[in-house]
């Protein structure tokens, strides 16, 4: 096994996933091994390794897998280079799509962590008005 490859122990670590969610990621065609060693370990590249932390990003922004394949089928399409100017211009437009709704799923999660700010700083204040004093 050469050093541009990697077993699926190392990836876990290097992604912080667990070896259950890259094999799943595998399972529905999200990110597949690069190759096989001789005794049918999968292993993995720098650019799966890539590929999957991009994954791990979307998913607290609650993409869904089918959205997550439609991002990746952009980029690879992109990347690939093979892609007429129409196709390249289409493909831009869906990755700026991506892009906003990126935006506004991490300004509605601002919200809500200032409301939790908020929140814990009002429980805070209860806490203060309520403690017995020495």
């Amino acid at each position: 096994m050469g050093a541009e490859h990697m077993q699926i122990g190392e990836v876990a670590e290097r992604t912080d996933l667990s070896l259950r969610t890259i094999r799943y990621y595998g399972e529905v065609g999200l990110v597949k091994p690069s190759a096989r060693s001789k005794g049918g370990f999968r292993l993995y590249t720098g650019s799966d390794v890539e590929r999957l932390l991009l994954i791990k990003r979307m998913k607290p922004l609650d993409f869904s897998l089918e959205e997550t394949r439609d991002l990746l089928d952009v980029l690879d399409r992109l990347e690939a280079g093979d892609v007429t100017e129409q196709e390249r211009t289409a493909l831009m437009t869906r990755l700026d799509m991506f892009e906003e709704a990126t935006a506004a799923r991490c300004a509605a999660l601002r919200r809500q962590l200032d409301m939790a700010r908020e929140f814990e700083n009002r429980l805070r204040a209860q806490r203060g008005r309520h403690e017995v004093r020495a």
